[in-house]
């Protein structure tokens, strides 16, 4: 079965301030998750840095895995290539996360599948950003 976005839950997602944990951030600026953080955050979401390094990025304290985070976690950002996804969701699962966002390019359908399974919320394949634009939230 192939993914569908909803829209309704992209919509929901971007305008329901929540915590995300953006996994794959780090401070190098020229990647899009850092971009792409500093969007989520400016719109009042509260961004978790989730990174082997572990670093502060955008003023937040990083993690180096999900399991470390402490608290809710309302949305998982996977920044992380299609092959390293699913693991990433499986995590998002153990952890409680209410949904994952597998960020534009990054592709995982038997991953999607186990985190609807277990009651997540589930984007896939787009961005934060293209997403706001497109449903004319900025």
């Amino acid at each position: 079965m192939t993914h569908r976005n909803d829209p309704d839950v992209i919509r929901r997602l971007l305008t329901t301030p929540g915590r995300w944990a953006v996994v794959g951030l780090s401070t190098n600026t020229a990647r899009a998750a850092y971009g792409v953080a500093e969007f989520v955050q400016d719109r009042g979401h509260e961004i978790v840095p989730v990174h082997p390094s572990a670093p502060t990025v955008h003023g937040a304290t990083g993690y180096a895995t999900l399991a470390e985070v402490p608290g809710d976690v309302d949305v998982v950002d996977v920044f992380v290539n299609s092959a390293l996804a699913g693991a990433v969701v499986d995590e998002a699962i153990a952890v409680g996360a209410r949904a994952v966002w597998l960020q534009l390019g990054v592709v995982d359908e038997d991953a999607a599948e186990r985190a609807a399974a277990a009651g997540l919320d589930v984007v896939m394949d787009t961005c934060p950003i293209i997403e706001a634009r497109r449903l004319g939230l900025g």
